[in-house]
């Protein structure tokens, strides 16, 4: 994996991550808790999430094979995926709709909402299929499974300092830097689309 390689993948895993997306609605599950537990539960949230998209990065090309699926045919269907959601993030439908959950927050958020469908959700694990099966050689794939580990470090750490950075960032703030997250995700999920009907032919990549 080459170092522009690099750098597109973790840009596409942290937009469709969105760990600073995702604080107000963990503080919002979490806000009876105490410290202790709130800490465990997002530990707990990241692991799990973690452990979902590794496996997909690993295994998701085999099972898309397994069922007749090409990879050609996955890339298309995951840049219309990404392109949906960076419209929803855009017009904000994304906040709506974690507020709407927040409103009657289950007993135990660990593994739903956060660990799925808000951190490893099918825009993430989309993009993890996706660049694993481009990604050539065992090293290559060590490389995004660090680009991945370091994104969600960076969710725990917004995580755990979730009241103090909710403190720091106002409502206001959240929305314009989710719609600049936004753009972004939506040109990258062009770009997989565009890569896909190149490989089978449909329009010429050069």
């Amino acid at each position: 994996m080459s170092f522009d390689e690099a750098v597109t993948a973790a840009v596409a895993l942290f937009v469709t991550i969105d760990p600073v997306g995702s604080v107000p609605l963990f503080i919002a599950l979490t806000r009876t808790m105490d410290i202790a537990a709130r800490r465990m539960t997002a530990i707990r949230a990241c692991v799990i999430a973690f452990v979902i998209l590794t496996f997909f990065g690993l295994f998701g090309e085999t099972m898309l094979e397994a069922i007749g699926i090409s990879m050609s045919a996955f890339r298309i269907a995951g840049g219309l995926l990404l392109f949906l959601i960076a419209v929803e993030m855009l017009f904000e439908k994304r906040s709506e709709r974690r507020n709407h959950r927040a409103d009657d927050p289950p007993p135990d958020p660990t593994v739903f909402p956060l660990a799925t469908p808000l951190i490893a959700g099918p825009g993430a694990l989309a993009t993890m299929i996706l660049y694993s099966s481009t990604t050539e050689g065992i090293a290559g794939l060590v490389i995004l499974n660090l680009i991945l580990a370091a994104i969600m470090a960076l969710c725990l750490g917004l995580f755990l300092a979730g009241s103090s950075v909710a403190r720091h960032l106002s409502p206001t703030g959240i929305t314009v830097f989710t719609r600049l997250l936004g753009i972004l995700l939506a040109a990258l999920s062009v770009q997989f689309v565009i890569d896909g009907l190149t490989e089978v032919g449909i329009i010429d990549g050069t």
